[in-house]
């Protein structure tokens, strides 16, 4: 029995969906291009061998434990380990089954599809996964795991990743990359320059992390100036490692052009500690329009990831810190937002900032006609609970019409399960395709520019877009 269904995801008049498979067939072996997602460099630059089932697809995975954690299993139940070192469970194969016996909670979820195709094409199984068949699958992927075809760089060959873009806070060493690059191994992994940890105020041991950052780069941080010299320090350094583009992971997208003393006073103030929740605000603003300048001065691509109510339960996050499934959308304004940094930016044509939303109801009447005309921005792909058939479809239906494919980058995964990746890249194209089959048969694009545009949003886009 076939886990998978041949035409999946693709229109069900049969006009479209012979004009979506002929499409797909041209783009399903192109290489995989990752611009940005969380894999661990470490994999690659030891290369060894995964542990188990377990963690390779459920404990670093959010999307898999949320849904559990959601039916009353308990994050310690899953291996998920705590902040202060109580014990979880570590036993893979008990965390596998407990998996199992839930498997049915992501009947109709992306996860499952996402799961289904690295069950069946990679580790061969054709049997749904539960509670009568978790040792059997156990044991199938354990057996795989072992082998010298499954280990990290392998995997990544076998996907056809061309290249992989991880991400980094300011103050990593960067030490896994440097081992990966004097490895001799030729598969591309790069870095991806995310300074939360010394921009937000609100981030955990946020004083300690500007002493920390002065001391790595030899800048004075007691300074305004001095800090954003320690920023052109480090994005220098990410550079020399790959980095391409940089990340910025705000609670909105709003953004402040502050005369130079203000900033600098506003950063006296951050920097003495207990600033104001309307403080921190503003400089979580100011620093996007500082990030954009530094952009434009070194040419990193910068990312911005609004509209997260990060880490909603305090609990959860006390007991097992951060990123731990419990971060939710909510509402984001981009016009009003936008401008300070637009009006100083916004027309710069050497410059590319890619915007993502989890507010899908600023897709048409925000997003698109921003990116429609300000030469800087781009759309980014879908993003985390949007990353979906039914998201993805959506999201195309309400931009083209504004922005066009042109001002979109194509498909990044955002993800920590590395064998979710060519799953998630192959939903994205078979969406793409049945899209671009539709626009076919109601008249709105020729065949043979439907054709170039699937490839362009397989992967010319992407690597344009992260100069990559």
């Amino acid at each position: 029995m076939a886990l998978l269904a041949d035409d999946r995801l693709f229109p069900t008049d049969a006009p479209s969906r012979g004009i979506a498979r002929a499409l797909y067939e041209t783009v399903r072996s192109l290489p995989i291009v990752s611009p940005h997602g969380h894999t661990d460099p470490r994999w690659f630059a030891e290369n060894a061998n995964f542990a188990d089932p377990a963690q390779l697809l459920v404990v670093p995975d959010h999307y898999i434990f949320r849904m559990l954690v959601s039916q009353g299993v308990p994050l310690a139940a899953l291996g998920v380990a705590s902040a202060d070192g109580t014990l979880v469970e570590t036993d893979g194969r008990v965390i596998w089954r407990r998996f199992a016996e839930h498997y049915h909670l992501f009947r109709g979820t992306p996860t499952r599809l996402w799961l289904d195709h690295a069950f069946q094409e990679l580790f061969g199984i054709d049997q749904r996964l539960s509670a009568a068949t978790a040792d059997q699958a156990y044991e199938r992927i354990a057996e795989c795991l072992a082998q010298e075809d499954f280990r990290p760089r392998a995997l990544y060959e076998r996907f056809g990743v061309e290249v992989i873009a991880t991400t980094e806070g300011a103050l990593d060493d960067l030490a896994f990359h440097r081992a990966i690059a004097d490895s001799g191994w030729t598969g591309r992994v790069v870095t991806t320059y995310r300074p939360d940890s010394v921009v937000d105020p609100d981030f955990p041991g946020f004083g300690d992390n500007l002493v920390r950052f002065g001391e790595l780069t030899g800048c004075d941080t007691g300074t305004f100036a001095g800090y954003l010299d320690a920023h052109r320090a480090r994005r220098k350094f990410f550079r020399a490692h790959g980095a391409t583009a940089t990340d910025h992971g705000h609670p909105t997208a709003r953004t402040a052009n502050l005369p130079a003393g203000e900033a600098a006073a506003l950063y006296d103030r951050i920097r003495g500690g207990q600033p104001t929740p309307e403080e921190s605000e503003l400089f979580r603003a100011q620093m996007l329009t500082e990030m954009a300048k530094l952009s434009v001065e070194d040419g990193m691509v910068m990312q911005i990831h609004a509209g997260s109510f990060r880490n909603h339960s305090a609990p959860v996050a006390a007991a097992f810190g951060r990123d731990k499934g419990f971060d939710i959308p909510r509402p984001t304004n981009y016009v009003e937002a936008l401008k300070p940094m637009l009006d100083v930016v916004g027309m710069e044509p050497g410059l590319t900032i890619i915007l993502f939303t989890l507010d899908e109801t600023v897709y048409s009447r925000e997003l698109a006609p921003l990116a429609g005309v300000y030469p800087a921005l781009r759309l980014g792909p879908p993003w985390w609970f949007h990353d979906s058939f039914e998201g993805m479809k959506r999201f195309r239906e309400q931009v083209t019409e504004t922005a066009g494919f042109y001002n979109t980058v194509g498909f990044n995964d955002d993800t920590r399960a590395f064998c979710s990746i060519p799953a998630r890249h192959d939903v994205a194209r078979r969406v793409d395709c049945g899209y671009l089959a539709e626009l076919v048969t109601t008249g709105r694009l020729d065949e043979d520019e439907a054709f170039e545009v699937a490839h362009d949003l397989t992967y010319r886009l992407a690597k344009e877009a992260y100069r990559l």
